[in-house]
């Protein structure tokens, strides 16, 4: 039998063995982390979600504590993700004399987004204006005006099924949506502050002045 002290010379003097070693000691250490993720089951990366997800809505407002649906795939998407930002959420529709906004909203998106804006746009067919079909809506914003703000599925923005986000909205400012293209102005602190009608263009100096000063003040 080898004595301990010699067999450590021996590695010593010979890189190559000395290489093998440390490989097959890296090897003997990733094979037991993944043992005890396996040992741990999908239960224990449940829970880990679990306590992220909650970590999340507890550093988030109520008012963007809400799951919504993405345009273009209808994955899952939680309002919280946009915490801390100065949101301008808008209801859309395609078949609107005021569609042509599109167009002003991603210049103003453009503009203003590095400064921490972001344009919320949720398609609604509660005015009778929206297609049906949610891919005609997909062409319309992606290819047509080249959107890139966060788009989301048809929803009703109005009245009793109007969705989470918009109720919100409606009870803080004492308005609801009278017709497309309603504008709200949300602070980087989850607090709706300002209203626009539809009429009111994107680049108008009324919402980009409320926009810049909302810009300006950090979250509290």
């Amino acid at each position: 039998m080898t004595h301990p002290a010699r067999k450590t010379l021996a590695l010593r003097r010979d890189p190559r063995r000395l290489h093998m070693a440390w490989m097959m000691t890296a090897l003997v250490a990733a094979s037991l982390v993944a043992f005890q993720a396996m040992a741990a089951g999908p239960g224990a990366r449940s829970d880990a979600r679990t306590l992220e997800v909650a970590d999340t809505a507890g550093s988030c407002p109520s008012s963007l504590n809400v799951d919504m649906h993405k345009l273009q795939d209808e994955s899952v998407q939680n309002l919280c993700q946009y915490a801390g930002k100065v949101l301008l959420v808008v209801n859309t529709a395609s078949y609107c004399g005021y569609t042509r906004q599109y167009e002003g909203l991603e210049k103003l998106y453009g503009k203003y987004r590095n400064r921490g804006l972001v344009v919320l746009a949720f398609p609604s067919n509660d005015f009778g204006q929206e297609a049906a079909d949610k891919s005609k809506i997909e062409t319309l914003c992606f290819n047509t005006y080249g959107v890139k703000f966060p788009i989301f599925t048809p929803t009703p923005v109005t009245g009793n099924g109007a969705n989470p986000l918009f109720r919100t909205l409606i009870k803080t400012t004492g308005q609801a949506p009278a017709w497309n293209f309603h504008k709200y102005l949300v602070d980087r602190n989850g607090q709706p502050v300002a209203a626009f009608p539809s009429n009111v263009e994107p680049e108008d100096p009324r919402l980009t002045r409320e926009i810049e000063r909302l810009l300006a003040r950090p979250t509290t």
